[in-house]
């Protein structure tokens, strides 16, 4: 069984920017960054927490466009947060601490310590890099929030053991 795709493989070949060979596909937030807002209200966030899941059991990933590279990095970062959280951890703590992880500084492809160059392309000038780095910056932020609210949707105080239990899977065999 393949794994799952994104479904903004389509909208590459309208409008959307992209750097590299990562798209800047719309994101609908309240964070500043240069993401603009989606036409509809799935988004390529609720889409990488939705597929999360299904292609953590997948160590390969046939990658057919460039909304797959930005679905690559936010499965990556999902496993980066949940491995932050654990069983006591309540909302509140749960959100310093994923909101510390995102605003944290990160590698860019190109960069020497980024785990997946022989997939990214690096950016080609200086201004572009920034772009992705506040770009990604804002992606990881409202990914980080709409992961808690799935995580602790039950209970505040206690995040679900569903979520938790995928604390050890790495897709692709990689992290960031």
């Amino acid at each position: 069984m393949p794994a799952y795709h994104s479904t903004f493989l389509a909208e590459e070949s309208q409008d959307v920017r992209t750097i590299g060979n990562l798209s800047l596909l719309p994101i609908r937030t309240k964070y500043r960054g240069p993401a603009f807002e989606p036409d509809q209200d799935y988004d390529i966030v609720e889409e990488t927490i939705d597929l999360f899941r299904p292609n953590s059991f997948f160590k390969n990933f046939e990658i057919k466009g460039n909304a797959d590279r930005l679905l690559i990095y936010g499965i990556l970062f999902i496993s980066d947060c949940l491995s932050k959280l654990n069983k006591t951890m309540s909302f509140r703590e749960a959100t310093r601490v994923l909101s510390n992880l995102s605003l944290d500084n990160f590698a860019l492809p190109g960069d020497v310590n980024f785990p997946l160059n022989s997939l990214y392309a690096p950016p080609k000038t200086k201004s572009e890099a920034e772009l992705l780095r506040s770009y990604l910056t804002q992606f990881r932020q409202e990914l980080a929030e709409r992961l808690l609210t799935r995580i602790y949707q039950d209970d505040e105080n206690v995040p679900s053991k569903f979520w938790l239990s995928f604390t050890r899977r790495k897709f692709m065999n990689k992290s960031l």
